[in-house]
């Protein structure tokens, strides 16, 4: 019997042991498996910070300016750390809106453009030179909340362009002009609302175009181009032409990326005039048309005065105009740039509201008008009329208009079938 009772109490034991033995190895495999996982969330951690970095990283160089080489200023710089900011080097800067005047002749346009000369590019140097914007607002013009009320195209100058940015009080005017080109004028600044911005409180625009009178004449008569004088029949005509875009029309064919049916190709033509007929100081006679109208898209003003042309001279007739504000898709002549100036930006709206209550003056620029009409006449129509009479520009186009169709685009009409329901990009930012 005792015999047995030891046995029970080994075989007890033995059982005890095993079962320990057993728990013993699962904690230590589960300890084992538990850190197995915690090192690779710790490495998982790793791994997404430093992607969060290369992002942020990323994101920073894309907001940088294209045309500069930043991986060299960046190495230059090597570990060189920001100075501490100090309160006293902070400088108020307030909404406000400036007057500039600008030859477009030698330029690529208004907007800046990577390689290229243009307009704004010369106006952040200046800028930058003489304090009025930050290193971070000439790298980037976003930050300094900068918006032009029109984007001109290659070659187009503008009389009155208004631009709207967060700039210092008590600016020198005088010594910014001095580090600009004689081809680009800052003639006003006024202080505007904080919302204020100079595209969106735009109400209308107006455009002008100048141009040798001897675009209207008949292509069939032999004219010479020094001695032309245009008859006040033929400006009638040309009038006439005019006063039929005015109103809400459909204009997809007087640009590019748009479709009939695309709502933003609809705009509203206040009023198109035609001047009478002047002499320039070269002693050629030369004509200028005007259009105001909301707003306007790409190339849409040199298509329109374009087309009207070449009904003019009798290459078509009026019935094309017809057809071109309806859904056919027609081949139209475009008009070239030099003649295009955009005159005025209307901001009558903004006026009535703000320019009477005692803090912001209306954008009328009275003042400065003396100093524009002058920058006008010796700077923006003088190039206009020595460019024409030297390079003939608008006589080289006049014979390019008999290649035009004036008639449906037939290799676009299948591409145009099958894309009239895809939504086109906006183009309302690309004006004249």
């Amino acid at each position: 019997m005792e015999t047995l009772e030891r046995l029970k109490l080994l075989d007890h034991h033995i059982l005890t042991t095993a079962r320990y033995k057993s728990f013993t190895a699962a904690m230590s495999e589960a300890l084992e498996i538990l850190e197995q996982q915690q090192e690779q969330r710790k490495q998982e951690k790793e791994v997404a910070i430093e992607t969060t970095k290369e992002m942020k990283k990323l994101k920073r160089n894309l907001k940088r300016r294209k045309w500069v080489d930043w991986k060299t200023e960046d190495e230059e710089k090597g570990d060189e750390k920001r100075a501490a900011f100090n309160p006293a080097d902070r400088v108020k800067r307030k909404k406000t809106a400036i007057l500039l005047s600008y030859s477009g002749a030698n330029y690529f346009g208004m907007q800046r453009n990577p390689g290229m000369a243009t307009i704004e590019e010369e106006l952040f140097k200046a800028m930058h030179k003489n304090k009025w914007i930050t290193d971070e607002s000439y790298e980037q013009a976003q930050s300094c909340m900068f918006q032009r009320a029109a984007r001109t195209d290659k070659g187009v100058s503008a009389a009155r362009q208004v631009c709207s940015m967060k700039l210092p009080e008590d600016l020198d005017i005088d010594a910014l002009n001095k580090d600009l080109p004689d081809q680009i004028r800052l003639f006003g600044i006024e202080r505007v609302t904080k919302g204020f911005n100079a595209k969106d409180q735009c109400n209308a625009r107006t455009y002008t175009y100048t141009m040798p009178s001897i675009a209207f004449a008949d292509f069939n008569e032999k004219s010479e181009y020094e001695k032309f004088r245009l008859s006040p029949e033929r400006v009638k005509k040309a009038q006439g032409v005019l006063q039929l875009f005015e109103g809400t029309k459909n204009f997809h064919n007087f640009t590019s990326r748009k479709n009939f049916l695309d709502p933003s190709a609809k705009r509203f033509i206040m009023s198109f005039t035609c001047s009478e007929p002047f002499v320039s100081p070269q002693g050629v006679e030369f004509i200028t048309v005007k259009v105001k109208g909301q707003s306007f898209m790409l190339h849409q003003i040199r298509k329109m005065v374009g087309l009207t042309i070449a009904i003019v001279r009798g290459h078509t007739d009026v019935a094309t105009l017809d057809r071109a504000l309806t859904e056919e898709r027609l081949d139209l002549p475009m008009a070239p740039g030099l003649g295009l100036v955009l005159d005025t930006v209307h901001y009558e709206r903004y006026n009535e509201r703000y320019g009477q209550d005692g803090i912001h003056n209306p954008l009328t620029w009275e003042k400065q008008e003396p100093e524009v009409k002058n920058f006008i006449e010796t700077k923006i129509f003088e190039t206009i009329y020595r460019t024409e009479c030297e390079q003939k520009p608008l006589l080289e186009w006049l014979e390019t208009l008999p290649l035009h169709s004036y008639d449906a685009r037939k290799e676009e009409a299948s591409a145009a079938a099958a894309n009239a329901d895809k939504p086109n990009k906006n183009d309302d930012d690309n004006e004249e």
